[in-house]
């Protein structure tokens, strides 16, 4: 029985809260260990250390097609290049005003226009999102992750109940041992799917 070759892979996590090791770090680093067990490679971006501005929505990166936007001074076209070379992407939030915070939202407002205009960059990828919550508002930001990574034509992993925790200070999320769980059970479907996509 010969068996099946598998390419090294990547899974990068863009934490999107303004909390470098909060608790929504915490849930993407839970996620990761399983995907490191499973000898898959993972890095973590913290967008708490970086500068992302608005879409202007000047359109020009429709016209020039070159997979950038034309505003060169801050991080997302570094962020959009790592997310095309990755094989999987877990984009993460903590509920801000019942939705993702304005770092992540200001990503995925610049990467859906530069997408629009160079279509299939992310096509095949495999995705997941991630939200940590106070108390409400997980669904709105957990659906708002969802939207984008879906209408990039990737695939996304599911676990055994919708992808959030609950905590407040930092490290509560570690007592919603549901939450956890969940965390745990998502990290070994995205690689068992990654894997799956990837044999030979």
């Amino acid at each position: 029985m010969i068996k099946s070759k598998l390419k090294s892979m990547k899974v990068i996590g863009i934490n999107g809260s303004p909390r470098k090791d909060g608790n929504t770090s915490i849930l993407i680093r839970t996620v990761f260990d399983e995907l490191m067990k499973q000898g898959i490679e993972t890095e973590l971006i913290q967008l708490s250390e970086k500068n992302i501005e608005g879409c202007k929505a000047c359109r020009a990166c429709h016209k020039n097609k070159n997979k950038q936007c034309v505003i060169t001074d801050d991080f997302f076209n570094e962020c959009l290049a790592k997310m095309a070379a990755s094989d999987g992407i877990i984009l993460g939030s903590p509920v801000y005003s019942a939705n993702v915070t304005s770092q992540m939202k200001a990503l995925l407002d610049r990467a859906s226009m530069v997408l629009a205009g160079n279509k299939g960059l992310l096509k095949h990828k495999v995705g997941a999102s991630v939200v940590a919550a106070r108390r409400g508002g997980a669904i709105s930001a957990f659906d708002t992750l969802n939207h984008f990574l879906h209408s990039k034509e990737m695939f996304l992993v599911g676990s055994s109940y919708w992808n959030m925790a609950y905590g407040n200070a930092i490290g509560e999320v570690e007592n919603d041992r549901e939450g956890i769980e969940n965390m745990e059970n998502l990290g070994q479907n995205m690689a068992w799917i990654l894997k799956k996509i990837h044999s030979d």
